[in-house]
């Protein structure tokens, strides 16, 4: 396997340019790590992958390993956020924009934020859900921890990144719930730990995902979730107060693992006694 490594002033510069190589090579594998962006170049995919991701037309991915909880994880995600592939209407189905189609498949932030808070958390003999999980970061740090979680979205591509993702990292196939928090999900189950990342980015969410909580936690459940200051935390704390959730609000890290300069906020939530 031949290697090519970026080395660039600026790296959303190494990153584009990683993006045109692989654009020009649809075989290829491209791996970025957090220090500095590298194309592996190979006839076929590494033996640990599951699967060739062209074997999924309509869309293309990248891998890239991030520092979580500790440890080193495989991430496989979505190239950017100008990937779109419905061809049997199952996005539009869920309630999924065009526009919305990607968000599920990159890696945020506030998911990162989250994971690193996982991994300090206290969740032994805790049944664990992640709502609108996405890639599933902080879930794949706690299944990694032999944590009791569930990762939930409404996606209907979540479930097949999540299952690609675990095996990459040698770790057993996750659970996984489809989770839409505009309807009613009578499997889902009630949980003792709810935890997101980035779930609060338009109006109406506030009322609908306080509605979805209270309907799945425990009476004695924590609920967790890292905001980006969006501009709908004060809704959502307002709505989950009106169902008897009072609230604990403190400053996230001001900078990712990777050192990348973050903003955000923790929000915690358990049932007044």
């Amino acid at each position: 396997m031949r290697r090519l490594k970026l080395f660039c002033a600026k790296r959303r510069a190494s990153n584009g340019l990683c993006r045109t190589l692989t654009s020009l090579l649809p075989h290829s594998f491209l791996h970025l790590r957090d220090d500095c962006p590298t194309l592996l170049f190979s006839n076929a995919m590494p033996r640990t992958l599951p699967a060739m991701d062209n074997e999924m037309p309509g869309y293309q991915v990248k891998h890239q390993t991030l520092m979580l909880g500790g440890h080193d994880f495989v991430i496989r995600s979505l190239l950017d956020n100008l990937q779109y592939s419905d061809p049997q209407g199952d996005a539009a189905e869920a309630g999924i924009s065009e526009a919305g189609w990607p968000l599920f498949g990159l890696v945020w932030p506030s998911a990162r934020i989250l994971a690193e808070a996982v991994a300090s958390h206290d969740l032994a003999g805790r049944r664990i859900l992640e709502i609108g999980c996405g890639l599933g970061l902080a879930s794949l740090v706690a299944h990694r921890l032999d944590a009791d979680v569930t990762a939930s979205d409404r996606h209907p591509l979540t479930q097949a990144f999540l299952d690609r993702n675990t095996a990459l990292n040698d770790l057993p196939t996750m659970a996984y719930r489809t989770g839409n928090w505009g309807r009613a999900n009578p499997d889902l189950g009630r949980f003792d730990l709810i935890i997101a990342s980035d779930v609060l980015y338009e109006r109406h969410q506030p009322e609908i995902l306080a509605s979805f909580i209270e309907h799945h936690a425990n009476p004695d459940a924590e609920i967790v979730i890292v905001d980006p200051n969006r501009g709908q935390r004060v809704a959502f704390c307002h709505s989950m107060d009106t169902r008897g959730f009072g609230n604990r609000v403190r400053a996230a890290s001001k900078k990712q693992n990777s050192g990348e300069a973050y903003s955000g906020h923790v929000l915690t939530f358990a049932r007044d006694r």
